[in-house]
C-alpha cells in the first residue's frame, strides 16, 4: 500500500494500520493523509480518480484510537474501490425518494444522512473487524453512547464515518444505539449482559418514537453485497421508518 502522511505527527499508527489492513485487503490507489488542526473534524475519507485522501485531526491522529480510526477509513476506501453499492449510491437520491411529499424538519434530514453513514460504516467495519480485535471499538462505542445518553443535545458525527457520539438529541441517539448494537451483534463480539445493552435501552426510553429493536435489525441484517436497487430500497425504508414511522419490508426477524 502506498500511504503518505502529510503532517507533523508520528507515523507509527498509520503504518501499523496499513500493516493490519494488508493482512486481508489492499488498495490500488495511493492514500494521502492530511492532518488537520480542527479537533472536531476527527476523520473522513475523500475519493478521487487517482488517489484517496484521509483527513484526520491532529487530536485523533495522536489519540489512543488512531490506529483503529485509520483502519476504519482504509476500509471505506476499499469499499469505494470495489464499487460497493453503499459507497456509490448517492444518499440524496434515496432521501429524495423517501421524503418526497413529506414536510421534514431540517434536523431530521441531517439525521437521515447520519443513518446513511451508519449503513456505510456497517460495511466498512465488516472489513475493520476482520483485521483487528474488537475490544477498543466496543469500548469506544460504549463510552460515546454513555456520553450521548448523559448529554442529549446537539449533533453527533464522526465525519463521513458517523458513529455514536456525545451530544446527540434523543431520537438520533436511539438510532446511534441501534447502530452500535447492530454492529456488535452482526460480529458477535459482546455478551448479552454487556453494558452497551443497558445504555441502548436508556437511549430508547428517551425516544419512544424510535423502534430500537427494529433499527438494530436493519443494521445487523444488511446484506453483504446488495445490488444498487436493493441497497436503495433498504436506505429508503430506513429513512421512512425514522421520519414517518413506516416499518418497510424485508427486515430479518430476531
Amino acid at each position: 500500500m502506498d500511504l503518505r502522511v502529510r503532517g507533523d505527527v508520528p507515523a507509527d499508527p498509520f503504518l501499523g494500520a496499513a500493516d493490519l489492513f494488508e493482512t486481508e485487503c489492499d488498495l490500488d490507489l495511493p492514500v494521502y493523509v492530511d492532518v488537520r488542526t480542527d479537533p472536531d473534524e476527527r476523520t473522513w475519507a475523500a475519493h478521487y480518480e487517482d488517489r484517496h485522501v484521509l483527513n484526520i485531526s491532529r487530536q485523533a491522529a495522536t489519540s489512543a484510537m488512531a490506529r483503529e480510526l485509520v483502519v476504519h477509513e482504509l476500509a471505506h476506501m476499499a469499499r469505494n474501490e470495489e464499487g460497493h453499492a453503499s459507497h456509490h449510491l448517492k444518499t440524496e437520491e434515496a432521501l429524495f425518494l423517501a421524503l418526497s411529499g413529506e414536510s421534514v424538519e431540517r434536523r431530521k434530514v441531517a439525521h437521515c444522512y447520519q443513518i446513511a453513514n451508519h449503513m456505510k460504516d456497517i460495511y466498512a467495519d465488516d472489513i475493520t473487524l476482520s483485521v483487528m480485535p474488537s475490544e477498543k471499538l466496543v469500548s469506544f462505542l460504549e463510552s460515546e453512547l454513555a456520553r450521548a445518553v448523559a448529554t442529549r443535545s446537539g449533533p453527533a458525527p464522526w465525519p463521513e464515518s458517523r458513529r455514536v457520539t456525545a451530544g446527540s438529541d434523543p431520537e438520533i441517539t436511539a438510532v446511534n444505539a441501534a447502530f452500535a448494537l447492530g454492529l456488535v451483534e452482526r460480529h458477535d463480539v459482546i455478551s448479552r449482559d454487556h453494558r452497551l445493552y443497558d445504555l441502548a435501552h436508556a437511549a430508547a426510553d428517551d425516544a419512544p418514537s424510535v423502534d430500537l429493536d427494529a433499527f438494530k435489525r436493519r443494521f445487523r441484517s444488511l446484506g453483504d453485497d446488495p445490488s444498487d436497487s436493493d441497497y436503495r430500497k433498504t436506505l429508503v425504508d430506513a429513512t421512512r421508518a425514522y421520519v414517518v414511522g413506516e416499518s418497510g419490508t424485508g427486515m430479518a426477524a430476531d
